[in-house]
């Protein structure tokens, strides 16, 4: 009797154990496989929930379209770009036979109407799809973006036919003015078909985001963080004067020298960063020690994912270096070594200075409409932290706008604003072979009340006083009407 009753124990336990992991699997299923099928790009019945729909627009934050959706009939609508090249790694593409990238996947479920369903109603839609799809009058929610048009488009010319990025941002907000990445393609239908093989196999990677996917030595813009970090660590540093002679020696193999061997002397501090010496400032990469200035430069999120929203941006690195690798200490103080940084993040440091210390979420939408033009969503400022002290922060405007007024960043001013800024000249090689050097700019403006920052890479563009600083003074100044 008392096996029995031992037997039915065992088989009441493993009825509730298999119970338990059926109920987790739906579950699971239910909340996170379900969602991921449902969304796949590659979802046919997911196209056709889609064309349901008309699409919504995206606007300019003036409200002029960049994009626009018409009805082809019960089963298609056909979705045009009306910018071309001009939006197409920000707004990204939405195609039955190449997905959906960018923006336009980021809020996919808003443009195609279906944010307000519950998630069980979408699931049984996508999946029965009810026989057959019949077109109805409904439009999906529009999105009205941070972009400024006049902006981007003179971002996108003033790059002409360079490889690189142009990111501007306003600081106090964290909205995105402008994001360009160059080459561009034309997101429209007609132009992905005929040209995607092309695009796809291009070597300078068109499809490639530069501005938040590319990853760059940051070169003398990274400066701008050691100064940082020398002034959280090194007490006096304002005080100090420093014996440039044009050259850094590590040992009989290892030297650092200024570009183009130029000496400063006997210079301070402040001098130093407004004039770039490598010299002084891979003597202070060497002083600060790698745990120190990597640490300042994870406050400003290297080797970190950045809290955005609207895009997606691959992390910045800084390097974890071991004790006896001075040269390389040296090296990533002055942005070099294995230091590498997209456009993005650059311009977020650049941005935070800007705005006594605090960086802003980069986000990409303000506010999202209902068809009938009623507010669905406003999209406020969301900060990522308080970075650095508001008077570093101080300080660091000080420095910059000495650069442009007086050092390697005079291609940058604009006429009647004090512009603040610092420039980048990053070395790099490609198949193994030293290449002209990238050109870099960071910066803000005006001096006082920052309205714009940016951050500009000219691929092989040679010094970062001339190609970038042009960029970002034509840039800047459209964006303060100037």
């Amino acid at each position: 009797m008392n096996d029995i009753s031992n037997n039915i124990k065992k088989v009441l336990m493993v009825f509730i154990i298999f119970f338990i992991v059926t109920i987790s699997y739906i579950t699971y299923f239910e909340m996170v496989t379900g969602p991921k099928i449902v969304n796949n790009t590659d979802n046919k019945r997911l196209w056709a929930k889609r064309n349901e729909v008309l699409r919504g627009t995206i606007y300019d934050r003036n409200k002029k379209p960049l994009t626009t959706s018409e009805r082809v009939n019960t089963l298609t609508q056909k979705r045009s770009y009306t910018g071309g090249a001009l939006f197409s790694h920000v707004l990204g593409y939405v195609n039955p036979t190449y997905g959906i990238t960018g923006l336009e996947a980021k809020y996919d479920q808003y443009l195609m109407g279906a944010k307000d369903e519950s998630l069980k109603q979408f699931l049984n839609d996508v999946i029965k799809n009810k026989g057959n799809v019949q077109a109805e009058d409904k439009k999906g929610d529009d999105l009205i973006t941070t972009l400024d048009y006049n902006v981007q488009k003179e971002a996108f010319d003033a790059l002409g036919d360079n490889r690189g990025a142009v990111v501007a941002l306003d600081p106090k907000s964290g909205e995105i003015l402008a994001m360009v990445s160059k080459p561009s393609f034309d997101p429209n239908d007609d132009q992905l078909k005929a040209n995607w093989n092309s695009l796809r196999s291009d070597p300078n990677i068109p499809l490639l985001n530069r501005a938040v996917s590319g990853l760059y030595p940051p070169g003398s813009t990274f400066k701008t963080i050691t100064a940082i970090s020398a002034l959280e660590n090194i007490s006096g540093i304002q005080n100090r004067t420093f014996n440039d002679n044009g050259v850094l020696v590590f040992n009989s193999k290892q030297s650092l020298r200024n570009f183009e061997g130029e000496s400063f002397g006997n210079i301070g501090f402040k001098d130093a960063y407004v004039h770039s010496s490598n010299v002084v400032f891979g003597t202070l990469g060497m002083e600060l020690g790698n745990d120190k200035l990597r640490k300042t430069a994870e406050d400003f999120y290297f080797n970190k994912n950045i809290p955005c929203d609207g895009i997606v941006i691959d992390k910045s690195k800084f390097p974890t270096l071991k004790s006896y690798e001075v040269g390389n200490k040296a090296q990533s103080a002055i942005g070099q070594a294995s230091d590498l940084a997209t456009p993005m993040q650059m311009a977020l440091v650049s941005a935070t200075i800007a705005n006594d210390g605090v960086m802003m979420k980069p986000h990409l939408v303000k506010q999202i409409l209902a068809s009938d033009g009623s507010v669905v969503e406003d999209i406020q400022g969301e900060s990522n932290g308080n970075i650095i002290s508001s008077d570093i922060a101080a300080t660091m405007r000080s420095f910059m706008k000495n650069v442009v007024a007086e050092g390697t960043g005079s291609n940058a001013a604009i006429e009647g604003v004090d512009v603040c800024g610092k420039t980048g000249t990053a070395d790099h090689q490609e198949n193994g072979k030293d290449a002209k050097p990238h050109s870099w700019f960071i910066g803000f403006a005006p001096y006082n009340n920052p309205k714009v920052a940016v951050a500009v890479i000219v691929e092989d563009g040679g010094q970062g006083g001339v190609a970038a600083a042009k960029i970002a003074s034509q840039v800047m100044g459209t964006a303060l009407n100037k």
